[in-house]
């Protein structure tokens, strides 16, 4: 809220009829006003405070040009916000000396053409005064239970920044210690323009104390944690001086925020989960130009760049998810490679960001090897994109190609497309009900049975060259294993030895095993 003006009190109908004119000090019309006195005293300067406006006729002013320029100094040595004499009593016309005093120490003077009662304008002008002071003391209440019920609800940084740009009508950013746009809420003015070169800008925004105003950039920064120990900072966009209003409303939501990082167990878990929304973002629409916004705010460009889809999925138990991640995000940058990375649903999923000219295979396979190095994993990629609309199906290829590797498979570190043949092809198609109902075709009869026959089938299939190494896998002698063999032929109604029927039950096996894989 706007605090009370020499020009706002000089629109007030009392002061407006009266027909006011600025004689000096129009510079200084943007002072607050605090509050209004009239009075007749040529030595009043020492009774009044900063902000006052003296009303007053000149009755009793001084004579002479020296006195009149003293009583000018006075009055900007008290930071009066400006003195309005009524013309037709003592002056008809101001006296130059005292313009001239005037505009020397920056002081507004103002002319009132027509007679008018000071009373009037003592009494609008205090009335105005209280009505704000009560509703900034609104404000200061609505400020203080809005983030009061934020910290009863836990709010995370997306809440609390939507919370300032709500309040305080204006863009809000949430920038780490690097410089980095970590999230970000629009106001009422272009954002595009307002984070143009962002980190560049911010790092030439510098301020004193905890919190300041910068009044080139036009930005009201307060630093996020302790002077040597912060960890980034949260900036409001502000052209103009800041009210306190504001700068108490900035300085809340900087301590929200210090306060739900204190509790949060994860010392990086704002950026992790900030490389959550983009990735989600990324999969549901990576032509949105907010998500692509927000992904080169945050470090990793997806302009002009080969963007290649990961996912990591740890093979144990014992290779936490956690412990996954911190080990992609520690060789993305040891590797020097843009990348967003982040956990869905157990599995690290990552974007890496390379160079036009990088070999994408080369970067893959170094960061796998320092991962698997030490987790036990699966790791798939996807083709690289050259363009941030293909970010989605790259993303999408690496999920695929992981939820097609088998368990126990160990050949190779990083697996891809074309490594995956057909258990590939039914990975894509493992939500298609006609695949499903083709599966129960084949294998529910042999589930249903038991006996083990649906192990006597795969075993025949996993060993096609040699039954005795069939029944040798299964610890069974060969005469129960043929027994087997027999009865679940009969039971589907199939000559086992028929190269097209094996071919359908070990594609149904496969697709059966996936399934049970991805659940």
């Amino acid at each position: 809220m706007a605090f009370l003006t020499v020009a706002r009190v000089l629109e007030m109908p009392p002061l407006r009829e009266a027909g006011p004119e600025v004689l000096a000090g129009a510079a200084g019309l943007g002072r607050e006003v605090r509050w209004v006195h009239a009075a007749e005293l040529a030595d009043i300067a020492p009774l009044l405070r900063g902000g006052d406006l003296l009303l007053t006729t000149g009755v009793a002013l001084p004579e002479t040009a020296d006195e009149l320029r003293d009583f000018a100094t006075s009055l900007g040595s008290s930071e009066v916000a400006g003195l309005v004499i009524e013309l037709g009593r003592r002056w008809h016309r101001v006296p130059d000396a005292l313009v001239d005093a005037c505009e020397a120490v920056a002081l507004p003077l103002v002319a009132l053409h027509h007679e008018v009662r000071f009373a009037a304008i003592i009494q609008a002008v205090g009335e105005r005064i209280v009505d704000e002071q009560l509703e900034e003391l609104r404000e200061t209440h609505r400020v203080h239970d809005t983030f009061t019920e934020l910290s009863i609800a836990e709010a995370g940084p997306r809440e609390i920044l939507e919370a300032v740009q709500r309040l305080a009508g204006a863009a809000v950013v949430l920038e780490s210690e690097q410089h980095q746009v970590l999230d970000y809420r629009s106001g009422p003015a272009d954002i595009a323009e307002f984070l143009a070169d962002w980190s560049a800008r911010s790092r030439s925004v510098q301020v004193d104390g905890r919190t300041g105003w910068n009044e080139r950039a036009g930005w009201l920064v307060t630093r996020l944690g302790k002077r040597d120990r912060g960890w980034g900072r949260l900036v409001v966009q502000a052209p103009t001086r800041p009210s306190q209003r504001l700068i108490a409303l900035t300085e809340r939501a900087a301590a929200a925020l210090a306060m739900h990082r204190l509790h949060d167990r994860h010392r990086d878990s704002l950026v992790r989960r900030v490389h959550h929304e983009l990735l989600l973002g990324l999969l549901a629409d990576p032509t949105d130009p907010d998500v692509l916004r927000r992904c080169d705010l945050a470090g990793v460009p997806l302009v002009k760049r080969q963007l290649v889809g990961m996912t990591v999925r740890p093979r144990a138990q014992v290779a936490q998810v956690e412990e996954v991640l911190a080990s992609v995000v520690h060789a993305a940058y040891d590797l020097k490679v843009p990348a967003i990375v982040c956990e869905i649903d157990r599995d690290v999923r990552v974007l890496l960001s390379c160079a036009r000219a990088a070999s994408t295979d080369r970067i893959v396979d170094n960061l796998a090897e320092r991962v698997a190095r030490r987790h036990p994993v699966a790791i798939g990629a996807g083709r690289p994109a050259t363009t941030s609309a293909d970010t989605d199906r790259t993303l999408k290829e690496a999920q695929q190609v992981v939820e097609s590797v088998r368990a126990d498979a160990a050949d190779r570190v990083v697996h891809r497309l074309e490594d995956v043949h057909l258990r590939g092809l039914l990975t894509l198609l493992g939500d298609d009900d006609r695949l499903r109902l083709f599966v129960a075709r084949e294998l529910d009869p042999l589930k249903e049975h038991g006996g083990g026959l649906l192990d006597a089938v795969r075993a025949l299939l996993q060993h096609p060259a040699s039954k005795s190494e069939a029944a040798a896998s299964l610890h069974i002698s060969r005469p129960v294993f043929y027994d087997r063999l027999a009865k679940a032929g009969r039971l589907l109604g199939v000559n086992l030895d028929d190269p097209d029927i094996r071919v359908s039950l070990h594609v149904a096996l496969l697709a059966d095993e996936l399934h049970t894989q991805i659940r």
